[in-house]
């Protein structure tokens, strides 16, 4: 999945364990479009391939569809849209190709976050140039209403010379000071990537870190909050995988080297970070040319590295949103399976040991194929999108799914 540092998993970890009988995801939500089930070629007025997911202030649940068209290995276009608890769908911006097909308002949207003032902040790959074919440009930074309304350009990537201003934006987050922060994969002034800034009561865009690979890193991931609310994340640097601490309030920004081990002379390596229950940080580890996956825990200070068991497979997987840590204390994750339609999975924080698996996807599911994301709302139920399939009538076809998993959990 675009956006994501995706590595290969953990078959073997993916053992079956039985849920309860009522624990199975149903679909919320089908996108729908047009043409034959068997070629899926065909428009898709409503958005296709859902990728992001997040339940907002008001309890309804916001996200983004990939692609408004099937049946292209360069898919365009796609939609930002609504969805209620009761399954009420709502379209609330289409990426429109434009008179001349430019895309010059944006392609294909990544994830999305709700900002202090109420509206949705997102991310797009490609588009914003004037001049060219879709799949010009860099991608740019919007924000829209939840009603759909007032949508606005926030900035356009590699606007300034040399990607300065930072190239293939990430996750945003709010920080501690009511601010937007996200990070770009590449670009700054050291190509290493960077984190930026957007303030929402002026929607003005800044870079506040420039990433260095000798020193502090490249190629940042995901920010995520630790225990007093300020950022952290990885990076790879030449001496290996860099954990960085950034304080937005006084812009200030300090490291730590992560010891990942060699396997059999290959280094290992970390994905992004996840907060645990017990105030460390979480994630998933893989290993260069070598297929499987395991969990590793870290103090926040970059101390105490602890990898979990490694678990080898002859298959791929992916790890589409990382490990989410739900109400009863143990991490759930949406996994690609390399050569199913995925699963979702339970691990114990304590050793990172499978919990349970729950196996309901494939291609004539009523949820779909290819879980993306999954999260937690407010009231403890699971909500997550498919990428693929889902129940369409004759002269249609399902293109992705939000679902929701009713698995006894307590509420958030």
């Amino acid at each position: 999945m675009r956006y994501k540092l995706t590595f290969v998993a953990v078959l073997a970890l993916l053992a079956s364990s039985a849920f309860a009988a009522n624990s199975q995801p149903t679909a919320v939500y089908t996108f729908i479009c047009n043409g034959n089930a068997f070629e899926r070629i065909g428009g898709c007025p409503e958005g296709g391939r859902p990728d992001s997911l997040i339940q907002a202030s008001d309890g309804n649940f916001y996200g983004a569809a990939q692609d408004s068209m099937e049946g292209s290995s360069s898919p365009t276009g796609g939609t930002v849209f609504s969805v209620t608890a009761a399954g009420k769908f709502t379209r609330l911006h289409v990426f429109a190709p434009g008179p001349n097909k430019t895309y010059a308002t944006g392609n294909l949207p990544g994830n999305i976050v709700q900002g202090p003032d109420g509206k949705l902040y997102g991310d797009t790959l490609f588009g914003g140039i004037d001049g060219c074919n879709g799949y010009c440009g860099y991608g740019l930074l919007y924000r829209i209403n939840t009603d759909g309304s007032d949508f606005q350009i926030v900035h356009k990537f590699c606007s300034e010379a040399n990607c300065a201003d930072g190239n293939a934006g990430y996750f945003m987050s709010v920080g501690t000071d009511g601010n937007i922060y996200g990070t770009t994969y590449y670009g700054g002034t050291n190509s290493a990537g960077t984190i930026f800034q957007i303030v929402p009561s002026t929607g003005a865009y800044k870079v506040v870190v420039n990433f260095d690979f000798s020193t502090t890193g490249e190629n940042p991931g995901a920010l995520v909050s630790g225990p007093d609310g300020t950022f952290y994340g990885l990076t790879a640097s030449s001496s290996g995988e860099v954990l960085f601490h950034y304080n937005e309030s006084t812009g200030v920004l300090s490291t730590a080297l992560l010891n990942f081990p060699l396997f059999n002379g290959l280094p290992s390596h970390g994905g992004d970070l996840t907060l645990g229950p017990n105030g460390n940080f979480y994630g998933l580890y893989g290993v260069y040319g070598v297929s499987g996956e395991g969990v590793f825990e870290v103090d926040v200070d970059g101390s105490n590295l602890q990898l979990f068991s490694f678990y080898t497979t002859q298959d791929g997987a992916g790890e589409p949103d990382g490990l989410l840590l739900a109400s009863d204390g143990n991490f759930w994750m949406a996994d690609i399976v390399g050569n199913s339609y995925g699963n979702i999975i339970t691990l114990s924080p304590a050793d990172g040991s499978l919990i349970q698996t729950l196996k309901p996807f494939n291609s004539k599911a009523a949820v779909g194929a290819y879980p993306m994301v999954i999260l937690q709302a407010k009231d403890g139920t699971l909500w997550g999108t498919t990428d693929s399939f889902g129940n369409a009538t004759t002269g249609h076809f399902g293109d992705g799914t939000v679902f929701s998993l009713n698995a006894g959990l307590p509420p958030r």
